[in-house]
């Protein structure tokens, strides 16, 4: 009779929880909760200051089905980080000061709580079993809005889908789940992350670029933000973006390419010649020396190591280039993302469209949001419009040169040029040195303006720091020790001719 009770006891709390919380009933069934599991861990933290601390980068207020214990847990996170004790008469204070005493139930709730548990000893293993019913409960009401607008078709399928990845994925993710932080516990973190900074050598607090000169100016590629690299075609922003995947993965950074232009095998290739250090032409041709294989060799085996990561699907649209990235994050924990080129992606198919620039400019706005939804730098290449060739006098591009919309410039948070001085020179009329190309940090949102240069090696694809030894800077009647002295001329760029062996730049 007793065991009788009990369940009825139980049959009319659960109902009594249905009642209080309509969203518990789906399609007739109780969404899965645990109001004991819950009790057990509240009352762990009210009794042990070290229970806190270990669940708390588990649970969120959320996890919490009844709002009883959500208003208690949200109270107790306000006490924690305003560094202040934790037990039941700090908690009573302050809920009390709130006045939300009366809507947990009396200062009797909080003294039930504290009986129902003799020690903090299993709470992780509790406060994960709470996790994953609340796993189960937003997986259904996920699914339940899926099969809803599924129903109504009033959305386009492709936003549709791109929602529900996106739903999904804020699930999994942990680090997104919170939409909103209390100040305080903002700031908390951020002197974390000053405390760990302070460890790391020259500043530098983003991902490398591999460029001393660029790393002091840009502290790293960071996290969240939007870098557009612009050029006119030639001027090498393919190769650039290769080297700096290149040099974040030699620095243990995940990278995905992303190339609308180039396929797998020719990005593939130039990286070899980058690494290998063997002329891209002979790549291309198969014709190595005995010396040469040994390094291609060698240069694979090197590559094998890294983690990048190439998709060449031609016109991907913003929503599957999403969708790849978030797969991308969770299956292989990328942490730099780079687009070659921005003007080559497409808005969503069968979604309406306006001219090409507000698609653009929504394309630009996506790339934004997909950095902060990924927390990770995403890196897009940019094409210049055509005014640099027709601009008289000085051709170094400007802000205003980016093409087809003024939303990437305002979209970004970082815009830099690739700009090579001798492109524009006639052969002989050019006195400076021939393998200089600039970039130049023309938008920095957060940071410093400038100009960092760096030698591009044509054979290799390759660029390098100014003062790198085993490259030597070389001019008109200065040495050439690679056999790049075939310079391309002005006119022969014109006609689409090579004059010599070496590989136009991308």
């Amino acid at each position: 009779m007793p065991e009788n009770k009990n369940i009825l006891s139980k049959i009319k709390g659960g109902l009594t929880n249905v009642n209080q919380n309509p969203d518990l009933l789906q399609m007739g069934k109780v969404m899965p909760h645990s109001i004991e599991l819950e009790e057990v861990v509240l009352g762990a933290i009210l009794i042990d200051k070290n229970a806190l601390p270990a669940v708390i980068d588990i649970l969120r207020k959320e996890v919490f089905y009844k709002p009883a214990h959500q208003k208690i847990y949200e109270t107790i996170i306000d006490l924690f980080q305003r560094s202040q004790g934790i037990d039941i008469l700090t908690v009573h204070d302050a809920l009390k000061k709130a006045k939300t005493i009366d809507e947990i139930g009396g200062p009797n709730y909080l003294i039930e709580l504290s009986n129902k548990v003799g020690s903090a000893a299993n709470i992780e293993f509790h406060a994960r079993i709470l996790v994953q019913k609340y796993i189960q409960r937003e997986l259904i009401r996920v699914s339940s809005n899926i099969i809803k607008d599924s129903y109504e078709d009033s959305k386009d399928v492709f936003e549709l889908l791109d929602d529900a990845e996106k739903s999904l994925y804020d699930i999994t993710d942990q680090n997104l789940n919170t939409a909103y932080e209390r100040l305080g516990g903002l700031a908390a973190k951020v002197q974390k992350e000053i405390e760990e900074l302070s460890t790391k050598e020259e500043g530098l607090t983003g991902i490398p670029t591999g460029f001393e000169e660029l790393d002091s100016i840009t502290s790293g590629w960071q996290k969240s933000d939007l870098v557009i690299i612009a050029a006119r075609p030639g001027m090498g922003k393919t190769a650039f973006a290769l080297s700096l995947a290149r040099n974040a993965a030699q620095a243990q950074h995940p990278t995905a390419i992303f190339s609308l232009e180039m396929s797998k095998m020719q990005l593939t290739q130039r990286l070899l010649a980058m690494e290998s250090e063997i002329n891209s032409r002979k790549i291309r041709n198969g014709q190595l020396d005995e010396f040469e294989w040994k390094k291609l060799h060698e240069a694979v085996e090197r590559m094998s190591e890294t983690e990048v990561y190439i998709d060449d699907t031609p016109g991907i649209n913003i929503f599957e280039l999403r969708a790849k990235c978030r797969r991308m994050k969770q299956n292989h924990g990328i942490e730099l993302i780079i687009i070659d080129y921005l003007q080559l992606m497409t808005s969503a198919p069968n979604q309406g469209r306006g001219n090409r620039e507000q698609e653009i400019s929504s394309i630009s706005r996506a790339l934004k949001g997909m950095a902060k939804e990924l927390n990770v730098p995403v890196l897009a290449l940019s094409q210049l419009s055509r005014a640099v060739e027709t601009r008289g006098g000085n051709k170094r591009p400007q802000l205003s040169d980016l093409r087809e919309s003024g939303a990437i410039e305002q979209d970004a948070d970082i815009v830099s040029f690739v700009f090579r001085p001798d492109y524009y020179e006639v052969g002989e009329d050019f006195e400076g040195p021939r393998d200089v190309s600039e970039i130049i940090i023309s938008k920095h949102r957060n940071g410093a303006l400038g100009t960092v240069e760096l030698k591009f090696i044509k054979e290799f694809t390759k660029f390098v720091e100014m003062d790198n030894p085993l490259y030597p800077t070389f001019g008109e009647s200065g040495p050439d020790p690679l056999g790049t002295s075939n310079i391309i001329t002005k006119s022969s760029k014109m006609n689409g001719q090579n004059s010599g062996d070496t590989d136009i730049p991308f």
